[in-house]
């Protein structure tokens, strides 16, 4: 029987599918079907394999009827990597090659786009397809040259990193590999050397004056991974504190390297032989973009947005109250769930988003506001009102810590002046912190106080009796949701590993509610201040 099945792999969110490309050859009414659920750009690729196998290594059986099944048929595919696996199917499938057999293909997974010269291009998404490959027990891939790098990134995987259909064919009958031109690089190219994210990596915490309330809470917003509020004037140091907080975040262990490095590869984000991307990411997305670019979607395939692209990193939402209305609602799932959901149409993908999520904003439209002289605002109470509306409470509520940045006077000159912290110093508490938590959560599947469920935390890891009572005593007059409770608890316990304190008891219960508080006269206490610089 003229049959043969290739494997490739498809993605659906953060999830990978394997699909069996089947290819039937037969006598019959000449013509190729491809069937399963495929869209445009991949019914496209009976014209693209068709001229490569005819230009680099055989003919196309003109005269039968082909017909290429994408197993299973209910999955939507898109996308043009599927190519080599359809061009392999059918060279096995077809009996004029008796050398290349259906069963030579077994235990491998194929992985590029063609060219009608037979050569092959890069595709988005090689990594995270190769990890599905390897959960379900493929060994051997083959992929696009380039891209050989990001698939060896895998443990225990096989990967021929090859240059063109012709090549991958020698390979399987165990013949020499010819020669071939090299592979054409993807098209996305910077129009200009400078990027602007590599600035932070020069950046520091000692290179800020004053703000010691607002460093520790950094610091604490870092060690557990907590939601952070900056208010204030405008030019108070609130975008400069957000850019050092990546400065403070430990690198990623590897299991955290490999999802960023994945999902910035479904992005085709992940640049051609980075390797895993060992420090947590930075994205800070402009107040105008859209729900699309923020959170994930567009046409055709649903990519992740920069909420997914900054997992166990930072994200950065400057001015938070001009951002479009649907995107601070929206919002509320990655704060709440540290995951993001996106449907279009039939399509729907689901991209986890757990990052520390910092978020800025004035206290007025003009951003000069300040006190209760009011500064130089010359804004109405009315704008100021309508101005704060924006920011709806269910989302407000999802905020661990507000923290008001105020203006400050430049510390005293030369070695009699206090000299500010360094981010390798904070740096070295927040590691050890967070290697508190992994201990504490060893057996569980979350890493960080902050995604710790409040059943969990209540019943397992309560606060002392009388830290407990306090926090209590706020939720009874008003001042805390249940929500805001749960996430207070979650805070004190973080207070706690920063302090290397067993268990939160009234002053670490106290230190999160002031955290919390939104009220800009309620300060932290100078004696946590200074046992946190000790």
């Amino acid at each position: 029987m003229a049959f043969a099945t290739a494997r490739s792999l498809a993605l659906k969110g953060a999830d990978g599918h394997v699909i069996d490309v089947q290819v039937d050859v037969s006598p019959g009414v000449v013509g190729t079907t491809l069937v399963g659920r495929v869209d445009k750009s991949l019914s496209e690729a009976r014209d693209r394999v068709r001229m490569a196998i005819n230009n680099d290594c055989g003919r196309w059986p003109a005269t039968k009827r082909v017909t290429i099944l994408l197993s299973p048929a209910d999955l939507p595919k898109s996308g043009t990597h599927y190519d080599l696996a359809i061009a392999i199917a059918v060279l096995a499938a077809d009996k004029k090659h008796d050398d290349l057999t259906a069963d030579l293909l077994e235990g491998w997974a194929f992985v590029g786009e063609l060219s009608v010269s037979g050569g092959l291009r890069p595709v988005p998404g090689v990594l995270p397809m190769v990890i599905a490959a390897a959960a379900h027990g493929i060994t051997r891939v083959f992929v696009p040259e380039p891209q050989a790098a990001e698939a060896g990134l895998v443990p225990g995987m096989t990967v021929f990193g090859v240059r063109s259909l012709g090549q991958v064919a020698a390979v399987l009958r165990g013949v020499e590999v010819p020669e071939a031109p090299p592979v054409v690089a993807s098209s996305a190219s910077p129009l200009a050397t400078w990027r602007g994210e590599d600035r932070l990596a020069d950046v520091d915490l000692a290179d800020l004056d004053g703000l010691e309330d607002v460093r520790y809470a950094v610091e604490v917003a870092a060690a557990g991974g907590h939601p952070l509020m900056l208010v204030g004037p405008r030019g108070t140091g609130k975008t400069s504190i957000a850019e050092r907080i990546p400065s403070v975040l430990p690198d990623l262990t590897v299991e955290q390297a490999l999802e960023v490095s994945a999902l910035h590869s479904v992005a085709g984000a992940l640049p051609e032989g980075a390797g895993l991307l060992r420090r947590p990411p930075w994205f800070a997305p402009h107040h105008s973009a859209s729900a699309a670019s923020v959170l994930g979607g567009g046409t055709g395939r649903v990519r992740p947005g920069q909420v997914s692209l900054a997992h166990h990193g930072v994200l950065f939402l400057d001015e938070f109250p001009h951002f479009r209305s649907d995107v601070i609602e929206a919002m509320r799932q990655p704060l709440e769930a540290g995951e993001v959901t996106i449907t279009r149409g039939e399509e729907s993908a689901t991209y986890p988003a757990r990052s520390l999520v910092v978020l800025a904003a004035n206290p007025c439209p003009c951003g000069n506001f300040h006190g209760l002289s009011g500064g130089s605002c010359e804004c109405t109470e009315v704008q100021r009102q309508h101005y704060r509306r924006k920011l709806s409470g269910p989302v407000l509520d999802r905020v661990d810590i507000w923290m008001e940045v105020r203006p400050q006077g430049r510390r005293a000159a030369g070695p009699w002046g206090p000299q500010p912290e360094s981010s390798a110093d904070v740096r070295a508490r927040v590691t050890e912190a967070r290697q508190r938590q992994a201990r504490r959560y060893r057996d569980r599947a979350w890493l960080l106080n902050s995604s710790c469920p409040g059943p969990a935390l209540a019943e397992q890891w309560p606060l002392e009796p009388d830290a407990q009572r306090l926090v209590d005593a706020e939720l009874a007059a008003g001042s805390l949701t249940r929500r805001g409770l749960t996430r207070v608890q979650r805070l004190a316990w973080t207070v706690a590993d920063c302090a290397g304190v067993a268990r939160p008891g009234v002053p670490e219960a106290g230190v999160a509610l002031t955290l919390r508080s939104h009220d800009p006269c309620r300060s932290l206490p100078a004696g946590v201040l200074a046992a946190a610089a000790s």
